[in-house]
This record gives structure tokens, C-alpha cells and sequence, in this order.
């Protein structure tokens, strides 16, 4: 049981930001992060199901932005490396979570300094940055709003409400120190946001192209195909229907119900096998138990 435990979690490490390196996670020992391990996005950040569920949600979600779209379009090469994307979006919210203090810094800074050399213009001629303080905004919602939502379904579907809205506090940080304005910080404030931005939103040639991509990627094994098969439909039985319906991608009710029996029956196994996650590591650091 030992030998499979440890090719399962070889497999799914080398699908998170750990297959990356440059983060040590388990120094200096006694270090909290920005958020420490009473946090509430240590628990919502931890579990691997429920985060990659949600990335993939988020992914499709931000598709829907037209100028958001357009700096990732023009400045990335998201068509031949889909994966090392996702590893580099996972490292980035794995280090600023679980990571030290100096880690954290040291990734937002550098993420700070990618966007100021993102900058274009989309096809309608409108321009675009990736640090524009709206832009940011999108963004972190639409992947925090996922995140929160996976966790709900797959994982702690009893999460009080204040804890939900402290979750949403507490990343607000991070958005913040990104230059993002405006920053949703409770349920309330999410749901209001997505009103408000909703006449933004479009789907395009490009927005269809993003989702022949990922529903097209090359899984990295023969192990990991039929899971990122079930991973991507989780993802998109977990967008809002307006976004779903706007994509295209429909799915039927029974389909909904077969592919989160699916995930519910899967997500055991991957919490049994990896107990070496960026969550462990940084709890190791604190000196605490892993669960």
C-alpha cells in the first residue's frame, strides 16, 4: 500500500506548484506565512480535489473577460505549456498561503514585476495591463469565489458563513498587495461584484479557444488521464450557470450528480496519498501534526 500511496502522490505533485522548487516550505521553522495555520484559507488552499476543481472553474471563468483574456493571449505560451502555466498559478498561491513571510514577499514581488510588462491591446482595440487595479480584481475573484466554492462542495460543505466571509477577507490581502482596488471581502460583496461585471463579460473565438485547450490538453500520465478527465467536468459543473451557459457547456442533471459522485469518491484516496503538499510541509514548519 506504501509503494501506490507514493506513486499517487508522486503524480499528483508533479501536477502543483512543488514540481516548480524555489520555495521551502518547511523554513524557517516557527515562521506563520502571511495568514498562519488558523487562517482560513489554510484550510480552503489545502486540500488538492477541491483547489484543482476550482482552478479549472476559474480558468474557464476568466475566459469570459475580454481584456483579461487578451494579456494572457498576447504574453503567454499557455498553448503549448497548459500545464507549466498551471504549476506557475500554483506555486504562486501555494507560496503566498503556506509559505514563509520572506517567500510569500519575495512571489508577489515578482508577480508584481511580470505585470507591468504585460500591456496591449484586445482585438476590439481597447487597451489592456495586467496591472490594471480592475483587471486584478476580476481575476482574484474569479479564482478565489472557485476556490471557496470547490471546498463547499467537495470537502466542508458546513463552513459557517463568517468563516466564508473571513476566507474572503483574508485573500483580499493578497489581491491588495497585487494593486487590485476594490477588493470583495464577503459573500455579499462577491455576489454584488459579479452583478456589477456581468455586462463586461463576453464569449469570443478566443474564449472558445481556451477551452478547446484545456479540454484538449496532454495528461502528463496514463494514471493522471482519466482524473483530469472527471477534474475538468467538475470544473465546469462548478461555474455559475451564466458562465456555463455562456461557454456553451451545458450538462445535463444527471451528469452533474454522476460527476460529483465521481470527485467524492476520488478525493479520499488523494487526502490518504499526499502527505508531502505545500499544507504539510508549512505545518511541519509550525511543528504541528499532520492530519
Amino acid at each position: 500500500m506504501e509503494i501506490i500511496r507514493r506513486h499517487i502522490e508522486t503524480q499528483v505533485l508533479s501536477l502543483t506548484g512543488l514540481a516548480i522548487g524555489g520555495v521551502d516550505y518547511e523554513s524557517p521553522p516557527g515562521d506563520p506565512g502571511l495568514f498562519g495555520p488558523d487562517s482560513v484559507c489554510w484550510r480552503v488552499h489545502g486540500d488538492f480535489t477541491s483547489m484543482l476543481v476550482g482552478g479549472i472553474s476559474a480558468l474557464l471563468l476568466q475566459a469570459l473577460h475580454p481584456l483579461a483574456l487578451a494579456g494572457v493571449w498576447d504574453h503567454s505560451n499557455f498553448r503549448d505549456d497548459l500545464l507549466g502555466r498551471l504549476r506557475r498559478t500554483g506555486q504562486f498561491i501555494s507560496a503566498t498561503t503556506f509559505g514563509s513571510q520572506t517567500d510569500a514577499q519575495r512571489l508577489i514581488e515578482r508577480v508584481r514585476a511580470i505585470h507591468l510588462k504585460v500591456t496591449g491591446h484586445a482585438p476590439d482595440g481597447r487597451p489592456y495591463a495586467a496591472y490594471d487595479p480592475d483587471l486584478l480584481t476580476w481575476v482574484h475573484v474569479a479564482e478565489v469565489s472557485s476556490f471557496l466554492k470547490a471546498h463547499l462542495r467537495y470537502l466542508n460543505p458546513a463552513l459557517p458563513g463568517q468563516e466564508q466571509d473571513r476566507y474572503y477577507a483574508e485573500v483580499a490581502r493578497i489581491a491588495e498587495a497585487l494593486g487590485a482596488r476594490k477588493v470583495p471581502r464577503s459573500r455579499q460583496q462577491i455576489e454584488d461584484y459579479f452583478a456589477a461585471i456581468r455586462p463586461e463579460l463576453r464569449c469570443d473565438e478566443r474564449s472558445r479557444e481556451i477551452v478547446r485547450i484545456l479540454f484538449g490538453a496532454p495528461a502528463p500520465s496514463r494514471l493522471a488521464k482519466p482524473f483530469g478527465a472527471l477534474m475538468m467536468r467538475a470544473g465546469v459543473d462548478l461555474l455559475p450557470d451564466w458562465a456555463s451557459d455562456m461557454l456553451d457547456l451545458s450538462q445535463s442533471e444527471r451528469e452533474r450528480l454522476l460527476i460529483r459522485m465521481a470527485v467524492r469518491r476520488t478525493a479520499p484516496v488523494l487526502r490518504w496519498a499526499v502527505r508531502s503538499g505545500s499544507v504539510h510541509r508549512a505545518r511541519r514548519r509550525m511543528g504541528l501534526p499532520i492530519r
